[in-house]
């Protein structure tokens, strides 16, 4: 059974998150709140869990996973990202948004889409996940925590844990989350595109 962190959503408990940061560096799948919806995450290196985490969703490697990251700089270091994509970016980060960009050699080869060399990205406004970024001091793999079957993301921690507590390794509770999805927009050709309208508000993008 997956261990259980009851984490206050403005002032996190450095020793959970701590706790958190080392679950996750062994190899661990993580149930976190974020500024749309949960999302299970893993480390960006750990092939097993990668493979575990796709498992769990039911998703195969054409679907994107996104890269968590703490702020632009850090986006940038596994995205190619030139000036006008910037600006976009600056309008609407730190938010509810996945933006979809060329990938950079930092990103293993596994984890980008096979045919389009693409990964998800983005910047969640998230107490919890800021301090986690910031203690693991890398960005993390995730994907929304949509099951098999569902059509909308788990968002109680308690469904969580009676849903998958046996497949996961901890669930970090930092409340309910709204039942919304990111927004996903789609950077990497010559114009801005809109994927999937989600919570974030595509306008901020011009769309």
């Amino acid at each position: 059974m997956s261990q259980y962190f009851q984490v206050h959503p403005v002032n996190p408990q450095p020793r959970l998150i701590k706790q958190a940061a080392q679950i996750i560096h062994g190899g661990g799948i993580v149930a976190v709140p974020t500024d749309s919806c949960y999302a299970l995450v893993c480390h960006l290196d750990d092939k097993a869990a990668v493979e575990r985490l796709r498992r769990i969703r039911g998703i195969d490697e054409k679907h994107h996973l996104t890269l968590l990251c703490r702020d632009l700089s850090e986006l940038a270091v596994y995205a190619r990202v030139d000036n006008r994509q910037f600006r976009l970016l600056k309008n609407a980060t730190p938010g509810p948004f996945t933006f979809i960009l060329e990938a950079t050699r930092c990103v293993p080869r596994r984890l980008s889409h096979p045919s389009r060399k693409t990964i998800g990205l983005r910047v969640p406004e998230n107490c919890i996940v800021d301090m986690l970024l910031a203690e693991l001091d890398q960005p993390l793999l995730g994907t929304t925590l949509t099951l098999p079957g569902d059509d909308e993301p788990l968002n109680d921690p308690e469904a969580i844990r009676d849903r998958i507590g046996k497949q996961i390794d901890l669930i970090i509770d930092g409340g309910a989350c709204s039942f919304e999805m990111t927004t996903v927009v789609d950077l990497s050709g010559d114009d801005a595109e809109l994927v999937r309208q989600g919570r974030g508000d595509a306008a901020l993008l011009g769309l």
